[in-house]
């Protein structure tokens, strides 16, 4: 009888292990599977670029085919590992849920991109008047280098509480914090090109008796501007983190506060949609500032690197 029981467990833990085995054989298919689909892809997106070298083909299929690329990755990720949706939902939840709760999305989308759109234009303002001011004035510049070198030195996240309590929990806070991640790139790269203008050109300017402020005007600031560029993109990429960091800190909207909200509800592809979202109005908003710098530097040439 003991015997019996015995062959019986046996079998038992047999039949579990051979399910095991064809689950693992299943798994490691669909590896196999993943890594001819990306090594299909990459061999397309290099055979891409190849051809548009040769064949100027329109640009934008390159990140296209990067994107595809990586959604595909995603989905086999989520597929092989049997990831639960609320660990790591598909791309196709994600889509899904940007369709559904588009009208949603939508509202809190303004309220983030005017924190940004506002951020940006008053950082760029203030640090680009700190480096005027401290190009202009030897005595202001030992006054105001402290507090640029500050402004970075202090955690964001430690000042997002300030700033929400004495400004708020509306937008103000959320500009501020922008305002001050953008500060110091504007800042630091725009005085750094005036002080690198060309010093034959300033010279000369001054015997030809140019006053301080048309050598400043029609020398030292078209010569840094494309320092300035720099910062601008820059800002641009990082202009978004100040904002949606002020949303996390408090907030009654935006897709900062949308995605804490929906996180908290165990709502991972909703939570993913904002950031999707996110992520296409960051990379819309550093190419559409690239493109006006573009056309404000136009004589600085493309680098070939």
């Amino acid at each position: 009888m003991v015997s019996a029981c015995f062959n019986g467990l046996i079998g038992k833990y047999r039949q579990q292990i051979s399910q095991v085995q064809q689950a693992e054989k299943g798994r490691t298919a669909w590896a196999i599977i993943l890594l001819v689909i990306c090594s299909n892809i990459l061999q397309s997106v290099k055979n891409t670029i190849t051809l548009q070298m040769d064949n100027k083909l329109p640009p934008f299929l390159r990140p296209l085919l990067l994107l595809a690329g990586l959604l595909l990755l995603w989905q086999g990720i989520v597929t092989i590992a049997a990831l639960p949706h609320y660990i790591l939902p598909s791309p196709l939840l994600v889509i899904k849920a940007i369709f559904a709760h588009a009208s949603t999305l939508w509202q809190h989308l303004k309220t983030t991109s005017l924190e940004i759109f506002l951020g940006l234009i008053l950082g760029t303002l203030f640090g680009c008047s700190t480096a005027v001011i401290m190009t202009l004035s030897a005595r202001l510049r030992y006054w105001l280098l402290p507090i640029l070198v500050v402004s970075q030195a202090i955690p964001v996240f430690a000042l997002a509480p300030i700033l929400v309590l004495w400004l708020g929990y509306g937008i103000a806070s959320k500009i501020a914090m922008a305002v001050l991640v953008i500060f110091f790139p504007v800042t630091s790269t725009f005085y750094q090109g005036m002080r690198s203008a060309d010093y034959e050109r300033v010279e000369l300017a001054r015997l030809m008796g140019g006053t301080p402020l048309a050598i400043l005007r029609f020398v030292i600031i078209p010569s840094a501007l494309p320092a300035f560029g720099g910062g601008m993109r820059v800002a641009a990429a990082v202009a978004p983190i100040g904002a949606v960091i002020g949303e996390w800190v408090g907030a009654s909207s935006g897709l900062g506060y949308y995605m804490l909200h929906t996180n908290a509800r165990m709502q991972v592809d909703r939570m993913f949609a904002a950031l999707f979202l996110l992520a296409f109005f960051s990379v819309g908003l550093y190419y559409a500032v690239d493109f006006f710098l573009k056309k404000l530097i136009y004589w600085e040439k493309p680098s070939e690197v």
